[in-house]
């Protein structure tokens, strides 16, 4: 009965695609433990280092002896919590918005919002590069997508006037930060083509909260004010990655968080996030205010990981963040390469099709706040003269 399910794995395993879970031993960190070795860990998306802070761990201990592990409900039902509610007016005091709203991950977030602002008779723009969540929501709005070329601004202005006129209602759809090569989308242009072509403008800042901007709201803060309404973007982030914690969340004017408490399924048919959750992502909150101090260090240590790669011959696309890739070409010789790393203590992981485009399989650098210099050198003294030579600039 599943002769095809055993073809299809078996071909995965050729060409480099199989993918297994492989048991974490210890506590999210830059030093853990993982299937028996002590590794220095290159592919946490915990970029503050705070997922074992025990200043979370503290807020999420106290909530748990108050209120419990669970909801229990929806917030619609009883799972409105006083840590989730003081969550969401932390959230958007700090995003400088009217008001926002939590969901249990980032995923549901960008499924709730799409699904809520578009529908059939629409048209939705959406990045080619952009993350699954986003393609998932596009394509269940049952609206008309477009995609346009990657970072393509004029690319997307001849889709607005090719097949965005005659549609009801024109949505933009970016990440910010892209997360598999590190760069950023040009957000000022984004928002001056909603502006030109009257769309509403989602923006995914999933890897860009807590590390950019000069108060890690994100790329957002780079916008500067001009002839363009702010309630245009709409904006999404995510407590499980930066944060340290788990969940997402959408802030924006109070109509729309009005709007999405009515209208979002994976909001209304979706249990609550967890009250200790709540209360150490409110935590996590304050530390990304009070300890800048991370953030430039994280970026300070990826510009010197992206310079020293360069100079042994590595390509690194366009990264210009925490997220550096190392393109290597085809998924076997990015698996290969990732071994070797963690035969010498290193877990970097090959990432390979479909999560990347064909040809174009890599390691993923995730620098984070606990990284050390002596980190980076090591790793690069590892690489030398094993980078094949397909990736070489």
């Amino acid at each position: 009965m599943f002769a095809w399910i055993d073809d299809d794995l078996e071909e995965r395993r050729r060409r480099g695609l199989y993918r297994v879970r492989r048991r974490l031993q210890s506590g999210q960190a830059v030093h853990i433990r993982l299937g028996g070795r002590e590794l220095i860990n290159f592919s946490s998306n915990d970029y503050l280092a705070l997922a074992g802070d025990a200043r979370l761990a503290r807020a999420a201990a106290a909530a748990a002896r108050r209120y419990g592990c669970g909801a229990g409900a929806s917030p619609l039902v009883s799972g409105y919590s006083p840590p989730l509610r003081a969550l969401e007016r932390a959230l958007a005091a700090w995003e400088g918005t009217e008001a926002a709203l939590v969901f249990s991950s980032g995923y549901a977030a960008n499924l709730a919002l799409i699904r809520s602002l578009a529908g059939p008779g629409d048209a939705v723009f959406s990045d080619a590069l952009n993350h699954a969540s986003l393609i998932d929501g596009c394509r269940l709005s049952r609206a008309a997508v477009y995609v346009y070329r990657h970072n393509d601004a004029d690319h997307l202005a001849d889709l607005l006037r090719k097949q965005g006129r005659s549609a009801r209602r024109r949505l933009i759809v970016s990440d910010t930060v892209f997360s598999m090569d590190g760069d950023i989308a040009p957000l000022g242009q984004l928002v001056e083509l909603a502006e030109c072509f009257d769309c509403l403008l989602v923006i995914d800042e999933a890897h860009a909260t807590g590390v950019l901007g000069e108060h890690g709201r994100g790329v957002t803060e780079s916008l500067r004010p001009g002839p363009w309404s702010p309630e245009r973007v709409f904006k999404v982030g995510t407590l499980s990655k930066a944060l340290g914690t788990q969940g997402g969340f959408v802030c924006g004017p109070r109509r729309l968080i009005a709007w999405l408490i009515n209208q979002a399924r994976p909001y209304i048919f979706s249990t609550a996030l967890a009250p200790p959750t709540a209360a150490a992502a409110r935590r996590a909150v304050a530390v990304v205010q009070q300890e800048p101090e991370r953030r430039r260090r994280i970026l300070a240590l990826a510009e010197q990981l992206r310079r020293e790669l360069r100079e042994i011959g590595g390509n690194i696309g366009d990264s210009c963040c925490q997220i550096v890739p190392l393109i290597v070409g085809e998924a076997q010789q990015a698996v290969r390469l990732s071994r070797r790393l963690e035969e010498q203590g290193l877990l970097v992981p090959a990432i390979r099709p479909p999560s990347v485009p064909e040809g174009s399989a890599r390691l993923r650098f995730s620098v984070t706040a606990a990284h050390t210099e002596t980190d980076v050198k090591r790793v690069v003294e590892v690489l030398r003269g094993k980078i094949p030579m397909r990736s070489i600039v």
